[in-house]
């Protein structure tokens, strides 16, 4: 039998979807997901932009409080008062980079 068929496709899949995601995330479209979704109710750089809610926490909070695995899946499930953004994983992961550039 001849596996080098089976083999030739697994390493085409492989490059094919690492050529899909790229290296990391992009912090700045995480920076703008951050003051369009999220803003409104957390301080999510070094000023509170507007008029925000007490009670949740600051993203400077949440990212010396979450490892980034942690984020990405509080992320990926709607929870509590949050509304369900449905981001995707690229958003996810940019917006994760974001929030871990506020360590």
């Amino acid at each position: 039998m001849h596996y080098k068929l089976p083999a030739a496709v697994l390493v085409s899949l492989l490059l094919t979807s690492v050529a899909a995601h790229p290296a990391g995330p992009n912090t700045s479209k995480g920076g703008q997901l951050a003051r369009q979704w999220c803003a409104s109710c957390h301080t999510t750089g070094g000023n509170p932009v507007g008029n925000v809610q007490q009670g949740p926490p600051s993203f400077p909070t949440i990212a010396r409080a979450r490892t980034a695995d942690q984020l990405r899946a509080f992320l990926s499930h709607p929870h509590g008062a949050m509304p369900d953004l449905s981001l995707t994983r690229a958003e996810i992961d940019d917006l994760v980079g974001y929030i871990e550039t506020l360590r």
